[in-house]
């Protein structure tokens, strides 16, 4: 058992701990072997020395991000506590790095998994956003397709999905181009509106500086001076990939988004699948893999993504084991005869 004082100066404890104390029980509860207890302007931890440490190490982060002007939740203390845990990159770093602001909300980074990925499009001229619902592949990058509008560093932002339940033939469906392709497109309209103000939607679309439209408006055209997002790319087949990728033009940046486990495709290969295996090696293109670690949803969804996982990686392994049954009873046989 050790015991650590830790001083905080210009911090009210009150932010450090926040209202109710709902920090203080989120601490106490990521290390449940160390006491905490607040005396003054210091905090005194108690415990076993790994736990007494790491809480420490968590503490000292918490008092630099509220000195940055953030505000903390109780899942930034659980974030925060998994970046430290694996010692890769420091919690202030992650969290107080900020893309937009936009009607006194900041969109950032919360999650180490998603500063790689923010990282990687300013570094890179293709990135592809792979993981579950709910870790920001798609939000994280409109937010950087409209930081690089605002800064002019492109002229224009295409966002583009694949409809895949109408099989890109979309003349079936009732009412005008805007109305048929509507339902594919929905999700990307309502970041938009995150983080743009409604009112300068319309104008922006009307002048083509937004344009929004079906994978198979892409074809026969080069996008130069354009940050392009292709949204549910699991769903794209593999000559639908290949022609959005060739569609690179100049001073452009793509950024292609999906979620390997929820692929729509009635039958055939996912152009997602293929061109992380046949484009790993190029260079000025970057794969970042995230996680349920990266869900900013609510706490559910990522013990919901991690349980499916769970039972497909049972199913491999039964079904692996099965194979492998079925091939030393053959043998077996053959041996016999």
């Amino acid at each position: 058992m050790v015991s650590e004082r830790i001083e905080i100066e210009g911090v009210l404890m009150v932010a450090l701990f926040g209202t109710e104390d709902r920090l203080l029980k989120t601490l106490e509860s990521t290390y449940p072997q160390v006491e905490v207890h607040a005396r003054g302007n210091s905090v005194v931890l108690k415990g076993s020395a790994s736990q007494v440490a790491a809480a420490k190490n968590l503490v000292e982060e918490m008092v630099h991000l509220i000195q940055a002007g953030k505000e903390l939740l109780p899942q930034d203390l659980t974030r925060s506590a998994k970046m430290i845990e694996n010692g890769n990159l420091k919690p202030a770093d992650v969290l107080s790095q900020s893309i937009i602001s936009s009607r006194g909300k900041t969109i950032r980074p919360k999650t180490l998994g998603q500063k790689t990925y923010v990282d990687a499009i300013d570094e890179n001229t293709i990135v592809f956003g792979i993981g579950p619902a709910g870790t920001g592949k798609t939000y994280l990058a409109m937010a950087k397709a409209v930081q690089a509008l605002q800064r002019k560093e492109i002229s224009r932002i295409i966002l583009t999905r694949p409809a895949v339940e109408a099989g890109e033939k979309l003349g079936f469906l009732p009412g005008t181009l805007n109305d048929k392709i509507d339902p594919y497109l929905r999700p990307l309209f309502d970041a938009l509106h995150d983080m743009l103000d409604p009112e300068s939607i319309p104008k922006l679309m009307t002048s083509g500086t937004i344009e929004v439209a079906p994978l198979a408006y892409m074809r026969g055209r080069t996008l130069n001076d354009a940050f392009i997002i292709l949204d549910e790319a699991q769903n794209t087949t593999p000559e639908q990939m290949k022609m959005f990728l060739t569609r690179l033009g100049f001073n452009s940046k793509m950024i292609v988004t999906g979620d390997v486990t929820q692929i729509d495709l009635p039958n055939g290969t996912s152009g997602l699948k293929l061109a992380a295996e046949v484009l790993a090696d190029v260079e000025d293109m970057h794969f970042s893999i995230l996680s349920a670690e990266d869900v900013v949803r609510h706490n559910l969804v990522a013990k919901i993504v991690d349980a499916y996982a769970k039972h497909d990686d049972a199913k491999i392994a039964k079904k692996a084991a099965n194979n492998a049954a079925a091939q030393n009873r053959i043998a077996k046989k053959t041996s016999d005869q």
